[in-house]
């Protein structure tokens, strides 16, 4: 670019959009739409699917964020268990509030530097999508606004100006570490989003503006990005499709089809799936692929909801077979399942809405591990869509029912391809808890046929979905019709094994064409036939595999849906390049080997094998272990190996789980302080921020107080807020009326100098409280302090545009405060002096927060937090001991736990280590007490005692020192009179994996030093 065109960027650069319309001489959207002809032809499309490097792909994969497993060292450990469900590819969100915590000061350093991320995916072979925003949602704290948006005026997400000018430093920052990142610089990134879910406007704002989308999809061109650009509309409304004023490159939407309800997880909402989506998606955008940006895999939870366990098993491996198979016979080539893993609101991160866990119910637990059911069944439908090359350009057809069945019970959408034709099966009242017998009537390259010909009936059971084929490829081999599902195919040489699996008791046929005749090597119980030449195999499911081979080079692998859970496909492809671009079908293992299988590599006529087993597990390998391969390798120790008549490589790995010897917390010595010593007599604040702006450039909240009392007018935008109201008693004040704001669950406490007033306990979708607070006797002429303590949930999202939503501030709204007046009062608006004198503090240092690697919203405004005392080496010593957080406090207020502990888990153990706060029974009501949890000092859970739902909260290796000292705190907050006892809180272990995956560096570990100017 010339210098001249530099410096009329730059210009440009400094107005707002209307601005540069007119400098351009016309619309923002003529501009851009000049600008778009092709920047790469590595990544490419056409209406059926994506093409990278001139192969042909469909894009499956899960949604990952980073940000919410802050250990790098473990991003490599998601990716890999990613990779081996059969997903080639992860959709990631970046977070401006972590990036940019003060207007002008980017940073993505540390657990925020996206290189390893990149590295890692990169390693495995995993395709990346990067949905910077700005605007994010993900229910991260203000929808991944930073609070500081909270001053200025304009609507959010618009041309407005001070938008503009508010989001370009975030956006000319984030935007080059990910245009690095893509494919054409040798990096996994091979789309991107801008903007996210743009679908709704409000209160007058011009909605979709083409300028404001046209505007922002030209600052990340000029900014280097190269690959499509994606939208995600929330539902299929068509806006800013291809043909439209602001058009993306590929159109696409999200789907949340079964909702957010988690309370009775068997309850299938009737109609709830979708059957037109094919036909709509060709009227609004034909020529794209078809594409799911956000497809349910969980639901979110809220304050008070009914925990992720509950949504793991409503969205569960019957979910997936409907829903999942429903999308496939759609025609959707781009699938991202939102959330694949979900990880944890660590330090603050999360919004109002929210508590700390993400688990969401995805298929990967938040602590990382992959026994779900759900996870299994994910890896056979991937599996079946990447070992299946004509599904990514097969064309859906109609929904039928009796036409391919003689059952009016059954609905079936063919996909037709070339030669290979897909038939997605399932039951016509979708949520039908039934059984349901069917035969099927398929055109095939031998004619029309009636399934099964050797006798009995095809079956869907309740919430299934099967995929039939006619005429399908396997390396050569034509399948003329399979009734069992394929899990897999692959070719090695001549041979060729293919493993089909089928649910409990059914009954199954396959058909290969041409050839002479079948032979059982393993197994009973399949009846063989041989018509027109095609060799022809009818069985039922059993937990026996069967192995039976067509002449002498196509192995058919039978087994069972459970036992197929227990089947892995590995690439041994050399890291780095193991795309699916890169793909061969002779390049994956397929491996039987139970919990996990996570690389393979082939050397010196060995097979070496990565994986993690939780029992002791025979490894099988059935396709690749060639006739030069003799021997057998697990997390690089030898097996003693065996290969069978069949030529599969089997060899055994031991399990003894160790003995895992964890603290009793209750044994250990702890150091305690008062949280609150605001509330001593005599106590300073001069160093305390004045509360003491009479105006706001909020406008979306009317100011109803002399000055302004909310927490981001100040750069306090996490964790809690205090404040100090400084005021002379007239002697004739008896109540205070306060109108808080701390976001859903939230809770407040209030005292006059020391004495507590009263406080709101928190109900789970209470965001704002009014309270009376009844006062002592208060001596006229005598100075007070009412203190305020709120908890503050994180800010709310910004979905609607021009809603500004995310602009709800967090602190005292308003007050009242009868019988207290002073003689210059000349109104009685509640906007003028009343003589109190307000300051305020949240974090140490605001927006320029002291809390170092750990991010922006680690901290909140309680002493300990604010004198870091929450990190390893805090200067505890003269502290007096205690028990410990369970001996509770004998009235109001907030106490400070801490404690250092050893750990020493075995080495090569994947053991989940979780804190577990025992209280009242969970009602969605506060009762008594709130806490907080610090490890090493990372902020690691936020417990509110009646409202739940989350108890247990889990905290990686990484966070934890598995092997050396550890760093615990925890605050106690005691909302009522008499104070509050916690039943017990315990740290406990989960299931112990023995695990491949090597050693695990700790996060940024910097211990404490002295703040200057803390208070």
């Amino acid at each position: 670019m010339k210098l001249g065109q530099i410096l009329t960027g730059v210009a440009l650069g400094l107005l707002p959009v209307q601005a540069v319309a007119r400098a351009l001489g016309g619309k923002p959207s003529d501009f851009i739409i000049a600008e778009r002809a092709p920047l790469q032809d590595i990544v490419t499309w056409d209406e059926h699917s994506l093409f990278v490097h001139g192969e042909r792909i469909i894009f499956w994969g899960g949604e990952v964020h980073p940000f919410r497993l802050p250990v790098p060292s473990l991003w490599l450990d998601v990716f890999q268990k990613i990779k081996a469900l059969g997903y080639n590819g992860v959709s990631i969100y970046t977070p401006w509030v972590l990036h940019e915590p003060k207007p002008g000061s980017f940073q993505a350093e540390g657990v925020f530097d996206y290189g390893p991320f990149f590295e890692a995916a990169k390693k495995v072979g995993v395709y990346l999508v990067a949905r910077p925003g700005p605007y994010i949602n993900a229910e991260v704290s203000g929808g991944g606004f930073p609070g500081w948006l909270q001053r200025i005026s304009g609507n959010l997400r618009t041309p407005d100006a001070d938008y503009q000018q508010a989001s370009r430093n975030y956006i000319e920052h984030i935007t080059p570490i990910i245009a690095k990142a893509q494919i054409t610089n040798g990096g996994p990134v091979i789309l991107f989003q801008p903007e996210n879910e743009y679908s709704a406007g409000l209160n007058n704002v011009t909605f979709p503006d083409a300028d404001y989308m046209n505007h922002l999809m030209k600052q990340f061109r000029d900014l280097g990005i190269v690959v499509p650009l994606i939208n995600n509309v929330a539902w299929p409304s068509g806006i800013n499709a291809p043909g439209t004023d602001a058009p993306v490159d590929i159109y696409g939407h999200d789907a949340y089809p079964l909702g957010m309800n988690c309370t009775d997880p068997t309850y299938w909402i009737d109609d709830a799936l979708p059957a037109n989506w094919r036909e709509t998606h060709l009227e609004q955008s034909p020529s794209t692929p078809y594409m799911l940006v956000e497809y349910q895999g969980g639901a979110y939870q809220p304050w008070g909801g009914d925990g992720f366990e509950k949504c793991a098993e409503f969205t569960n491996h019957e979910f997936e077979r409907v829903f999942y198979k429903n999308n496939i016979a759609a025609g959707a080539t781009i699938f991202n399942v939102y959330m694949t893993y979900g990880g944890t609101n660590w330090g603050n991160l999360g919004h109002a809405g929210g508590y700390t866990s993400y688990d969401y119910g995805a298929a990967i637990t938040e602590e990382r591990q992959v026994h779900r059911e759900k996870y299994g069944e994910a890896k056979l439908i991937a599996n079946l869509v990447h070992a299946s090359p004509a599904l990514a350009s097969a064309v859906s057809g109609y929904n039928t029912s009796g036409v391919y069945t003689d059952s009016k019970e059954i609905t079936t959408t063919p996909l037709f391809g070339n030669t290979t034709n897909f038939y997605i099966m399932r039951q016509t009242k979708y949520n039908s808890l039934a059984s349901t017998s069917y035969k099927l009537k398929v055109q095939t390259s031998a004619g029309n046929l009636t399934i099964p010909q050797l006798g009995g009936q095809l079956s869907i059971n309740g919430r299934d979905s099967k995929i039939h084929v006619t005429d399908y490829d396997v390396g050569g081999f034509n399948l003329l019709y399979s009734t069992a599902e394929i899990f897999t195919w692959k070719k090695y040489g001549s041979r060729r094994i293919v493993v089909v699996y089928g649910g409990p008791n059914e009954q199954h046929e396959l058909a290969v064409s041409k050839t002479s005749g079948a032979t059982a090597v393993e197994g009973s119980g399949v009846k063989f036939a041989n018509r027109n030449g095609n060799s022809i195999l009818n069985w039922q499911t059993d937990a026996k595999r069967r192995v039976v081979r067509i002449g002498s080079d196509l192995y058919i692998v039978i087994v069972s849906r459970n036992e197929a859970y227990n089947y892995w496909t590995v690439s041994t492809l050399p890291a780095g390049s193991a795309y699916s671009h890169d793909y061969t079908p002779s390049s994956d293992l397929i491996v039987h080997a139970g919990y996990l299988v996570r690389s393979a590599s082939i050397s010196s006529g060995k097979i070496d094998l990565i994986g993690d087993i939780n029992a002791t597990t025979t490894i099988e390998v059935i396709g690749g272990a060639h006739e030069d391969i003799n021997s057998l390798s697990w997390n690089g120790k030898d097996l003693a190996s065996k290969r069978d008549h069949n030529g599969f490589l089997s060899g055994s790995v031991s399990f003894s789980a160790p003995e895992i010897e964890i603290p009793d917390l209750e044994s250990l010595t702890w150091k305690s302080i008062d949280a609150l010593p605001e509330l001593q007599p005599n106590y300073d604040d001069s160093a305390w921020t004045d509360a003491d702006h009479t105006e706001t450039n909020n406008t979306y909240w009317k100011l109803t107080t002399p000055t302004v009392l909310w927490g981001a007018e100040y750069g306090y935008n996490t964790g809690s807020l205090l404040f100090r109201g400084h005021f002379t008693a007239t002697g004739n004040e008896t109540v205070l009326h306060l109108n808080v704001s701390g976001g859903s669950a939230f809770a407040f406490s209030a005292w006059v100098n020391s004495t507590f007033l009263s406080s709101w306990t928190g109900i789970g979708d209470a965001a704002i409280a009014n309270q009376t607070l009844l006062l002592p006797k208060l001596q006229h002429g005598r100075d007070y302090v009412l203190t305020v303590l709120v908890d503050h949930m994180g800010h709310n999202g910004n979905w609607f545009v021009g809603y500004n939503e995310m602009k709800t501030p967090r602190g005292i709204l308003g007050y009242s405060f009868p019988s207290h007046t002073l003689p210059s009062f000349s109104s009685n608006s509640s906007r003028a002096d009343d003589g109190i004198r307000w300051k305020i503090t949240g974090n140490l240092g605001g927006e320029d927060y002291r809390g170092g690697p750990r991010g922006p919203l680690n901290e909140g405004a309680l002493y300990p937090e604010r004198n870091g005392f929450h990190l390893p080496s805090a200067p505890t010593e003269s502290w007096p001991s205690d028990v410990g957080p369970a001996s509770g406090l004998s009235k109001p207020g907030v106490r400070f736990y801490q404690t250092t502990f050893e750990l020493n888990i075995p080495k090569g153990w994947d053991v989940p280590l979780s804190f577990v706060f025992n209280g009242d029974k969970f009602t969605g009501k506060g009762r008594g007490w709130r806490a907080q949890l610090w490890v090493n000092g990372y902020q690691f859970g936020k417990f509110a005692n009646g409202i739940g739902p989350q108890r247990r909260f889990p905290v990686p290796e990484g966070i934890f020192n598995y092997h050396g000292e550890n760093t615990v705190a925890i605050s106690v907050w005691a909302l009522e009179e008499g104070g509050a006892t916690p039943k017990s809180i315990e740290l406990v272990a989960g299931m112990a994996v023995q695990s491949g995956y090597g050693d695990i560096a700790l996060s940024p570990m910097t211990g404490w030093e002295k703040r200057e100017g803390a208070y």
